[in-house]
């Protein structure tokens, strides 16, 4: 079955179709740099709006070939809202349901299984403060245990408790997971955090002594990073047309 090809920008608010075009971007992005996990985990967007809409991608695509229309608007129990020749996954959206409805100010959460990100996780350190992109992730960074596959409504309280108001979230023997106000900065704390956990994993390989980000360095880091973004858009901001460029080039169409 292939992703439909009619359009339905006519259908949708002006608003909902750039964030459409945002979500599959994102979605591509992460096949592209080699984050995705077949057809397995979620991106997840919240419509402006009182309604409590989502978007999310429709299960058994790749993330690769998702486009703008052929995006799930589903509720808050991951209930189909839209026509879709594709299901969806409830089970997969415990999570996301459970951040969204906890933190008003998460327009997207991402969710990934990479390699260094699971390894990471498995840990029982987490993420150590080896590196620039640890020290930049360590400033809203917290933790999850693993209870299994997470498919039960009881563990959305004690994931909303762990998460607080962190940005980056590790899910211990399961994953990483980055939320944000736009799409834009919820990947490019995904970037972070995953090169984080790269990085760690190949210094770890190597078997030598590990030199840390000593706590008074770490505290500098978040004073820069305050003082940075203080009148300035949100993270992704920049980073972010440039990555749609490379999309362009590399894989158009998302925005179909």
């Amino acid at each position: 079955m292939n992703a439909p090809q009619k359009s339905i920008r006519e259908k949708v608010s002006a608003e909902e179709w750039q964030l459409r075009i945002d979500l599959a971007a994102c979605y591509r992005a992460v096949a592209m740099y080699g984050w995705d996990d077949l057809v397995f985990t979620h991106i997840s967007a919240r419509i402006p709006g009182p309604e409590h809409h989502f978007l999310i991608n429709p299960y058994g695509m790749m993330f690769e070939e998702i486009t703008a229309s052929s995006l799930v608007k589903v509720d808050m129990d991951c209930r189909p809202l839209s026509e879709t020749p594709y299901p969806v996954n409830p089970a997969g959206f415990v999570i996301h349901s459970a951040i969204h409805a906890a933190r008003e100010d998460v327009v997207c959460v991402l969710h990934t299984h990479t390699p260094a990100g699971v390894a990471v996780a498995a840990q029982k350190q987490g993420l150590l403060p080896i590196s620039q992109q640890a020290s930049v992730a360590l400033m809203s960074l917290s933790y999850h245990d693993y209870e299994g596959i997470a498919v039960r409504d009881d563990e959305k309280a004690r994931l909303q408790a762990d998460l607080g108001t962190s940005m980056n979230f590790i899910l211990r023997n399961h994953g990483l997971l980055t939320v944000g106000q736009t799409v834009a900065d919820a990947f490019l704390a995904m970037f972070n955090l995953e090169r984080a956990c790269q990085v760690q994993v190949l210094a770890q390989s190597g078997g030598a002594e590990l030199a840390r980000v000593t706590p008074e360095v770490l505290g500098a880091v978040g004073q820069a990073l305050s003082v940075q973004r203080v009148g300035q858009a949100t993270p992704g901001a920049l980073a972010w047309p440039a990555l749609l460029r490379k999309l362009d080039r590399v894989n158009p169409g998302y925005d179909a």
